[in-house]
């Protein structure tokens, strides 16, 4: 019986599918970039360093400004002369070309697929047409979205964490609720489960970040979620208490990206103050003439802008170390 058995030959497991993966524009859209290749990696597919020894490449645009409009229809070029099989995902993949029509398919008509931001099921969905993976029982545990520590595409000791996606403003310069629709905000407690999860994986300091981080919970009209057994509201005061609690048995800090100065950001400064975040504000401000302002649709004015960034100097509580509110303003 032994001899018999000898001679029947072990199944040889074919080498993983390889997927290229180029990740462009800003932090919001690194984060869709980790949750695509965590989903990828849990699926037993493997990255590959250069578009020659990939089976596809995955593309991930940014189309905000011309500049990163260009980046992107080059990359996705470039993509396809050395590979040939392209699937489009990000900003790029939801903006309109002349006439009407996608711009990313008007320009490159040979990409395997296109689709928004924020997409990962349609980029597996073309993933798994293009790219089939036999189904390996021992392999295809796939993790939940939130609450688990995926791939990062940031140095360990840092990490982004996406709060909500898309923006309710209709700025008459500003492209993007068109590419990421209106404000969708994630559940706060899938929220504070990915970050004790970001944390517990060695992170530092964790980057809050949106498209309006001041708007969290306003589409939700701040209902109230749970964690860890408990009741928490989505909105941005409880969401930075939480974090800050969370953070503080790991050593680690929570800073705030994309924050408007509106009045209930008054409500976090005491929370800067105990050490609970950072003493930060990153205040997106575009031009200072009331005229300007009035044409893009801005609520506020330079004056106004000005003196709310000094009255949140001049509250920002004291503590023993002297800290100071910093405001970093991004156009």
């Amino acid at each position: 019986m032994s001899e018999v058995l000898s001679t029947i030959p072990f199944p040889v497991s074919k080498p993983a599918p390889r997927v290229g993966f180029v990740s462009l524009g800003c932090p919001k859209a690194l984060t869709d970039s980790e949750l695509i290749l965590t989903q990828l990696s849990a699926e037993g597919y493997q990255t590959a360093k250069t578009f020659e020894g990939a089976d596809l490449v995955i593309v991930n645009t940014c189309g905000f400004i011309d500049d990163a409009v260009k980046e992107s229809l080059d990359t996705i070029g470039e993509a396809l002369a050395e590979n040939g099989k392209v699937i489009v995902t990000g900003c790029l993949g939801a903006k309109s070309g002349e006439g009407g029509g996608n711009l990313v398919r008007q320009m490159h008509p040979s990409v395997l697929a296109v689709t928004g931001p924020h997409a990962t099921q349609e980029v597996m969905d073309a993933v798994h047409l293009n790219l089939p993976k036999p189904h390996d029982p021992f392999i295809d545990l796939v993790p939940n979205s939130f609450g688990i520590a995926g791939i990062k595409l940031t140095p360990r000791h840092y990490a982004y964490l996406k709060i909500s996606e898309g923006c309710n403003h209709r700025c008459t310069f500003c492209i993007i609720p068109s590419m990421r629709g209106d404000l969708v905000s994630w559940p706060i407690g899938d929220v504070l489960g990915e970050a004790r999860a970001l944390f517990e994986g060695g992170v530092k300091e964790l980057l809050v970040i949106s498209q309006d981080t001041s708007a969290y919970g306003v589409d939700v009209k701040y209902r109230t979620g749970f964690w860890d057994g408990k009741p928490v509201k989505t909105r941005m005061l409880e969401l930075v208490q939480t974090l800050g609690e969370i953070a503080e048995p790991y050593g680690a800090w929570v800073r705030l990206h994309y924050v408007y100065p509106y009045p209930s950001v008054d409500e976090v400064l005491p929370l800067m103050a105990t050490g609970k975040v950072l003493p930060y504000l990153d205040v997106p401000l575009q031009h200072s003439h009331p005229d300007v302002l009035k044409r893009m649709k801005r609520p506020a004015s330079g004056e106004k802008n000005l003196e709310r960034i000094a009255l949140l100097a001049r509250d920002m509580p004291r503590n023993r170390d002297s800290q100071h509110l910093y405001c970093g303003l991004s156009g």
